[in-house]
């Protein structure tokens, strides 16, 4: 029981919170009057900083063993690449 007590629980609602505002900050920032290229990076970059909160917090990755990182990390070169052809798809 002593071990229960000692373990701290993720902030998940402001973990929630912050998600909340990055969406609410999309949805707005798709429709500001700028260049296609500046809404599309921008709109990526918000998307990364969710997906990585989501993985950190909410499936937990942050408290995991580094080995769980590795696994976790060996997509990240394919998403680069899929984001290299939605950027040169569009323009």
């Amino acid at each position: 029981m002593e071990s229960e007590a000692q373990v701290k629980h993720p902030p998940y609602m402001f973990i929630w919170g912050v998600l909340f505002v990055f969406t609410v900050g999309e949805v707005f920032f798709a429709f500001m009057d700028i260049p296609k290229v500046f809404i599309v990076v921008g709109l990526l970059i918000m998307a990364v900083w969710k997906a990585l909160l989501v993985a950190l917090y909410y499936m937990h990755l942050k408290f995991e063993p580094k080995r769980m990182w590795v696994l976790a990390a060996v997509p990240l070169p394919l998403i680069a690449i899929l984001f290299l052809f939605v950027l040169n798809e569009n323009f």
